[in-house]
């Protein structure tokens, strides 16, 4: 290989492979690197093997660095953490000034922040870019959420352009996010949106599997249903997928002999832990990484079951209730419609305070347009959210855009009963019901928040304010109770 190659890439697990196929595969020749060397030759036989793609392997850092073209474009790809500092530590040593650094690993912000700047001071150009959409995503075209150096991304934006997922009327899903660790911000926010999702679809398949004793064959129809109308995503597509498979290694269906346990990664607690510093409400995505700590419980969960069993409570409770099937698919469906409005309403307000807080003045629209295609929450939804950000940017909530305020409107009756149906059939629905408590305390003029204030001011003198006068006010509660009571 004599003429260099137009950009790197190091860090060859399936994604690392993956992305750095789907770069040779659109015209771009990439050099590759792993510290392990087995990794190098397996994505070099793959390049081969899928069309002759313009990939070069290399064994040492220094001859990777040295292959590509200057300025040199160097994307990593490794587990977040230290592993990325050790990655930079080993290639900055052969890269020279206005060189370029990407991490696209899921990295916590403020770490790309820490090295953007250690970059600057060896004269380097750093980025932080999440890509969303899994291995398939890698490979065919992912949602990329590159935020830190315009420079930076001005040096690979037409590959960029062409590596993302293309969606026909709204171009590709990619897009320069803004300064510093927004990128990561926004693709860890992106994170817990699809935690809160998740939930929302598993607890739908509960209710119906539980209450309305829908078969795996007829939650198969169901979903795939669904995925022709305004819940059409990735996830409610793959859900139908999972619903049809059979066990290839015992009687009746893979589904049902899934261990009821969920792991993570970090990227949802992230979320959670940001809302909570931020003072924003994030109650779905909060309740959906609640699920994942309980489920994680499964010994205690089975013990509790005996003993609550011996009481009279089990999952019987659930044949309570006689339901109309049709009405009960309708009626799920226009819950986790609406639930879904409610969470995503909370990430975007999550992502528009840390943009407030750190001056990066973020797109909420524009997010919502490179979501559409490539990443794990790619839905037609997204498209309803872009117009509501398109016809007011300032726009409070995504709970009062016109459209969204009609179509909660519509499915309030229904996703009442849903809620309703689950608490009293046993069923746990934490982000149906969060969802529905946070539109339901979002849209009351008054809340009950005046008592806690006076309780506020009785034990601690934390003052008040009223609602007909200006100013702030403290009350000697106690001395008032004790001379009535004498």
């Amino acid at each position: 290989m004599a003429t260099p190659t137009r950009i790197g890439l190091a860090g060859l697990a399936v994604m690392g492979q993956n992305l750095a196929l789907n770069i040779a595969e659109k015209g771009f020749p990439i050099s590759v690197y792993n510290r392990s060397t087995s990794k190098v030759d397996e994505t070099v036989e793959r390049a081969k093997a899928e069309g002759g793609l313009p990939l070069y392997g290399f064994h040492d850092p220094e001859s990777f660095v040295l292959s590509i073209q200057k300025p040199r474009v160097i994307i990593i790809l490794v587990k977040a953490g230290a592993p990325v500092d050790q990655t930079i530590k080993t290639l900055s040593a052969y890269m020279e000034k206005g060189d370029c650094i990407i991490d696209g690993g899921n990295e916590w912000y403020e770490n790309t922040e820490r090295r953007a700047k250690e970059a600057a001071e060896m004269g380097l150009l750093y980025l932080g870019m999440g890509v969303s959409g899994g291995e398939e995503g890698a490979r065919r075209g992912p949602s990329l959420m590159p935020g830190g150096s315009f420079e930076a991304y001005k040096y690979i934006e037409d590959i960029l352009l062409k590596v993302a997922a293309q969606v026909p009327d709204s171009g590709p899903c990619v897009t320069y996010i803004g300064e510093g660790g927004s990128g990561n911000f926004v693709k860890m926010v992106h994170n817990g949106i699809e935690y809160g999702d998740m939930q929302l679809i598993a607890e739908a398949y509960d209710v119906l599997k539980s209450v309305g004793k829908l078969s795996n064959s007829e939650l198969h129809e169901v979903f795939s249903e669904w995925n022709k109308g305004e819940l059409l995503s990735f996830l409610i597509e793959i859900t139908a997928d999972i619903f049809g498979i059979k066990d290839d290694k015992a009687e009746g269906y893979l589904v049902d002999k899934v261990l009821d346990k969920t792991g993570m990664k970090g990227t949802g607690k992230w979320t959670v832990q940001q809302a909570a510093d931020l003072s924003v409400a994030a109650p779905t995505i909060a309740s959906s990484l609640d699920s994942r700590f309980l489920s994680g419980l499964k010994d205690e969960r089975v013990e509790a079951a005996k003993i609550f069993k011996s009481g009279g409570i089990d999952d019987a409770i659930a044949d309570n209730n006689v339901v109309d099937k049709k009405q009960l698919i309708d009626d799920v469906r226009k819950a986790l419609y609406a639930s879904k409005i409610c969470s995503y309403a909370q990430g975007m307000n999550l992502i528009r305070a840390k943009s407030i807080e750190k001056g990066w003045g973020l797109k909420l629209g524009e997010l919502a347009r490179i979501w559409k295609g490539g990443c794990i929450i790619r839905a037609i939804f997204l498209d309803r959210i872009k117009q509501a950000y398109d016809r007011n940017p300032e726009l409070a909530s995504l709970l009062v855009d016109e459209e969204f305020a009609k179509e909660i409107i519509e499915r309030q009756s229904a996703w009442r009963r849903v809620v309703c149906l689950a608490i009293s059939s046993g069923i746990s629905t934490p982000g149906m019901s969060s969802s529905l408590a946070y539109f339901d305390t979002y849209r009351r003029e008054r809340l009950p928040a005046n008592l806690v204030q006076a309780q506020r001011d009785y034990f601690g003198a934390h003052t008040y304010e009223r609602i007909d006068m200006p100013g702030s006010f403290h009350t000697e509660w106690f001395k008032i109770a004790q001379q009535s009571k004498i």
